[in-house]
Formats: structure tokens, sequence, C-alpha cells
């Protein structure tokens, strides 16, 4: 059955790959699952979340490789658009992220990791991308009670 959005319900719900392992950079474990990532209209958008708080730590690009790469090293990896090549998360910083789990959307084209983070996620030093207060509301919105 879809959805507004188009997309078709899953059965059993999004594609699920779990690093069970304690050690950091452990392959991870792919579930059986009948869905692969649709790479056919380029790179996929990847949202970055804290495993433990449910955090949206970061949004970023992932090509065929940088989804491989992730998967078998278990630490995040994407491709950067302005450097034009992948890059691993921490690579200079320090700041590594320990993939737990990944999921697919309905449509394959967009994938959520959730994170073990070494650090602060953004290169401004913030712990989230989106700490920053740079939020916009509706029109008529509810007031802003932090």
């Amino acid at each position: 059955m879809a959805s507004r959005s188009g997309c078709e319900a899953p059965r059993g719900g999004a594609v699920a790959v779990t690093g069970d392992g304690p050690e950091p950079g452990a392959p991870l474990s792919a579930e059986p699952r009948d869905r692969a990532p649709d790479f056919g209209r380029g790179l996929l958008t990847a949202v970055v979340q804290d495993a433990a708080t449910g955090q949206v730590l970061m949004v970023a690009h992932m090509n065929e490789e940088a989804y491989a790469a992730t998967l078998r090293s278990g630490r995040a990896t994407f491709y950067s658009r302005s450097r034009g090549r992948l890059w691993e998360k921490g690579e200079t910083s320090g700041n590594t992220m320990r993939v737990m789990e990944v999921r697919l959307d309905c449509d394959g084209d967009a994938v959520l990791l959730r994170v073990d983070p070494r650090g602060p996620a953004c290169h401004t030093g913030n712990r989230s991308c989106f700490d920053a207060d740079g939020s916009a509301r509706p029109a008529g919105g509810p007031p802003d009670t932090r």
C-alpha cells in the first residue's frame, strides 16, 4: 500500500544493519532483507543520529563506495561533494562515529545512521550541526520557550 509520499509500506520494517561487536571498526552484519539502496539517481542523503539519545547530529551524503565502506568498517564514511572524495568522519578531527545501525528509507534513496559518536559531530565544535539557533517557526506558530 502506498503512502502519501508514494512510498510502499515495507514488509517487516526498514532495512537494518547492526554492529554487534564491542570493537570500534568491527564489520556490520546485515539482516537478511530484500532491499538495497538506490544509487541510480546519485548520492544518498545520510542522516546521522546518536543511537543513545536520538539526537540528530548531522546530514551528509553517501555514494555506493561510502555506503560499502561504512558497512565494511563499522565507521561512518561519506562522500564529500566539495572535496570530491570519500571521507571517514573524524579522519582529521579525531571525532569518529561508530555505526551501530543502518536503516534505509522506504524509497532506498536516504539512509539513517545510528551512531556512537566520539566527540562533537559539527566542524564548529558543537555536538550537533543543529545545535545553533538557526531555527525558523511558521508564522503564528508557538513562541520560543527555550
